[in-house]
């Protein structure tokens, strides 16, 4: 065959879309392929919680009492997965992507734009919810019980995995608008505000003047409290719901900014 009839042949040759589904699971695959090749991106996830529930546990449990807290380490055991799993993403590999150029030939090709971001979204919930379990094992042999039994403790990680996916629409919105890995490191600062000024040691009720106040708005409240629920008390629907409800509001802000910054970098790519 010619050169010049191959050249013809190729020329009615184009990229045809390989559906939203098979490109969201295409790059969630690649993505968690890529997490065990990066144990600094991993470790200080779960390092980070454990020290600060064993110091909190250590320093606090015996004055725990007289704040109306029966079983200390049951009430900071949601305090650590929070920790585990905010701020998790694989938005760091993202900012490589940009950097290398990886990521705007993803856009030249026929890809589903959203499937680029919810697919590192979706291993990204597998990361968490696997983070989350160490530290629940942590708990289980210092002697937490779950009230909830088997079906708590489900929920418990599906909420746990559900905010730590609800935030990772922050750290994303910065790698796609910055390309910058300290940028990017940086953002899990945003949930400093978040982690302290609410009921982190202390019960809601125990909580007085200007802390309080902010304590009543703060979502990670409202999510601490239904974690909580799901371990000392029982099911408790108001809890359960309050909780799902940060974790929407949450998530609702958190993927807005990133799939506007996906799109502004997509028209600039």
């Amino acid at each position: 065959m010619s050169t010049q009839a191959v050249g013809r042949r190729g020329a009615g040759i184009v990229g045809r879309p390989a559906g939203f589904w098979r490109d969201l699971g295409s790059v969630a695959l690649r993505a968690l392929r890529q997490i065990p090749r990066e144990p600094e991106a991993i470790v200080p996830a779960l390092v980070i919680p454990v020290f600060f529930f064993v110091v909190n546990v250590g320093a606090l449990g015996d004055v725990a009492g007289a704040t109306g807290v029966e079983d200390f380490k049951a009430f900071q055991i949601p305090v650590a997965i929070v920790f585990a799993v905010t701020g998790v993403s694989r938005a760091s590999a993202l900012v490589t992507d940009i950097a290398d150029g990886y990521f705007d030939r993803l856009l030249v090709s026929p890809v589903h734009r959203t499937a680029l971001l919810l697919g590192l979204m979706v291993a990204d919930l597998a990361l968490v919810i696997a983070l989350s379990v160490p530290v629940l094992v942590l708990g289980f042999l210092l002697g937490v019980t779950f009230e909830t039994g088997i079906a708590g403790v489900l929920v418990f990680l599906l909420m746990a995995g559900a905010w730590g996916l609800a935030f990772t629409g922050f750290p994303y919105a910065i790698a796609l608008r910055t390309g910058n890995p300290a940028a990017v490191n940086s953002s899990f600062l945003l949930f400093f505000p978040f982690a302290f000024l609410t009921t982190t040691f202390l019960p809601q009720e125990a909580l007085t003047g200007w802390l309080a106040t902010i304590a009543d708005y703060n979502p990670v409240t409202y999510l601490l409290a239904a974690l909580r629920s799901l371990i000392m008390t029982g099911w408790d629907a108001t809890a359960l719901l309050q909780g799902t409800a940060a974790i929407v509001g949450l998530g609702a802000v958190s993927f807005f900014v990133a799939f506007r910054a996906l799109r502004g970098r997509t028209r600039r790519g």
